[in-house]
């Protein structure tokens, strides 16, 4: 069975974590919530009101953590996703986080940011010649970064998986799911 971590954190998108957690299950895969501490999570909700120039926030569902990122060894799972909301602009900080991205990204492992999860990937500076979609207003931190935006409902990069919002979560979760299951080793067959 496959083991996924999947990155959150106060003011996380409710959609970016749940959707992908309950996606995961639905496979048969397991997943821990990873976050600065193990305590339960308060996240958002993104939305579009008409007249803004820009996305409005309201709380959302409580999410519990499973492990805090001081307490993970990447070596023990499969795959990471980086779920979106505010919470990344202070998750990119943690040094234990930053540990965790870079094993993935040495390791080559399925790794995948979703809107504001790819400020986390910017500050692990692992970025440099990648293509990466994400919500556009932050294009320009990801080409400070190395990076080719790409506004896209996905976008594939090797083993880097990335998407705009909770909007292209169907697309993210298609493209994710197929590069773990490429990236896991195949049962042998019995000889008869």
């Amino acid at each position: 069975m496959a083991r996924v971590l999947l990155v959150a954190g106060d003011a996380t998108e409710s959609l970016d974590t749940w959707y992908p957690y309950h996606r995961l299950r639905e496979e048969g895969v397991e997943v821990q919530i990873a976050a600065p501490e193990r305590k339960v999570l308060n996240s958002v909700i993104h939305d579009f009101e008409p007249g803004w120039d820009t996305y409005v926030e309201k709380p959302g569902y409580r999410i519990p953590a499973d492990i805090a990122f001081r307490d993970v060894r990447p070596e023990n799972f499969d795959g990471l996703i980086l779920s979106g909301g505010r919470a990344p602009e202070y998750l990119r900080n943690n040094p234990d986080l930053v540990r965790i991205v870079r094993h993935f990204v040495e390791k080559a492992k399925p790794l995948a940011a979703l809107c504001h999860g790819s400020l986390i990937l910017a500050a692990a500076g692992v970025l440099n010649g990648k293509k990466i979609a994400t919500y556009e207003a932050l294009a320009p931190d990801m080409e400070k970064a190395g990076a080719e935006f790409q506004n896209r409902e996905v976008m594939v990069d090797g083993n880097l998986i990335s998407s705009r919002t909770w909007m292209d979560l169907p697309f993210f979760m298609r493209e994710f799911l197929k590069v773990l299951g490429s990236s896991q080793p195949k049962p042998v067959a019995a000889r008869a």
